[in-house]
């Protein structure tokens, strides 16, 4: 099988498409053919070796994968050889086949394409337990999600929508405005303004007359802190991420003056501690994507060779969606 290898940490043209010895499943894991993977910002952290937690070189990245269980190993009962499935993984996902464990294999629902499904997964558990989990979201409250383009972003914006909230998108460009209003946002916040502290905040309140509920913030840097200052008495902020490339600091006084809770959220805690509940939950956003109430948007699906412009595509924070990369299996 063909599969991208990281040799030395670095930029994604160092990365060689090279062929790999086809891995077995064991006890419990199911071997995929993959026809689409997953593209995520994690994935350029991992790539440049800035992840917290990196294997031994050389070895394959890639965190989810969509394709047909070609065999499964002893004691899987979950998947069988010929079901179609979105699995999420540690790594291994940038290959023609890929294993994965029975608790993080999901079958997919019935008419659903497998870069759809690809783009399912990280970006959608992320923004259900980000609104949900972390920030107890309750129906008819305000919600304002940096970076609501991208991954995390467009499917905050989808699933707080599809929950009831009254959703204000964070932008830095009219065409990334565009794409966040098409996918359910009320309101569009403008985040290019030199002055953000207050252009933010000024925006915020015409829009809601006041503050807001709870922030989304995938971004970090200038945006978080921003971001704190729109928040309403009593608000929520949960860190997903820092894209800007700065993380930033914070003044615990004004948590105290306004009531406010900052909270973090880390998928690799639940997939370790909770699988049970990432299981329910990516059912749930099946269920949510069949019904119609939310719907991944695929920017661009790129060939596996040309895996180094998906990357950058994310890297220049051009995406508007979610980008993956597809093998050349026939689809089935």
């Amino acid at each position: 099988m063909k599969a991208i290898l990281i040799k030395e940490f670095g930029a994604p043209e160092n990365l060689t498409i090279e062929e790999s010895p086809t891995p077995k499943p064991g006890p419990d894991e199911v071997l995929i053919d993959v026809h689409a993977i997953g593209v995520n910002f994690i994935d350029l952290l991992v790539i440049a070796g800035q992840y917290q937690n990196l294997p031994a070189l050389p070895f394959v990245p890639g965190v989810e994968v969509a394709g047909v269980v070609a065999e499964a190993g002893e004691g899987m009962t979950t998947c069988k050889p010929g079901d179609r499935v979105m699995a999420q993984l540690q790594r291994g996902g940038y290959a023609e086949q890929a294993i994965a464990s029975e608790q993080y294999c999901y079958p997919l629902p019935e008419g659903m394409d497998f870069a759809r499904a690809a783009a399912m997964g990280m970006v959608y558990l992320t923004a259900h337990f980000a609104l949900v989990g972390r920030a107890r979201l309750a129906d008819s409250e305000t919600v304002l999600v940096s970076g609501a383009a991208g991954g995390v972003g467009l499917a905050s914006v989808q699933l707080a929508r599809a929950l009831g909230a009254t959703v204000l998108a964070g932008v830095g460009s009219p065409d990334k405005a565009e794409v966040a209003r098409a996918n359910g946002a009320h309101h569009v916040i403008d985040l290019s303004g030199e002055d953000l502290k207050d252009s933010l905040r000024d925006q915020v309140r015409k829009a809601t007359g006041g503050g807001v509920d709870i922030v989304i913030d995938p971004v970090g840097g200038d945006v978080f802190d921003a971001s704190l200052r729109a928040l309403a008495s009593g608000g929520r902020i949960v860190v997903v991420g820092f894209t800007s490339g700065r993380i930033p600091s914070l003044k615990t006084n004004y948590v105290l003056l306004k009531n406010i809770s900052v909270t973090g959220l880390h998928m690799n805690d639940y997939f370790q501690h909770d699988p049970a509940g990432v299981r329910r939950v990516q059912e749930e956003l099946f269920r949510l994507a069949t019904d119609e109430k939310i719907d991944p948007q695929v920017m661009q699906a790129y060939p596996m060779e040309r895996f180094a412009e998906a990357l950058n595509v994310i890297r220049d924070r051009r995406v508007m969606g979610k980008i993956v990369l597809t093998t050349g299996h026939e689809s089935v």
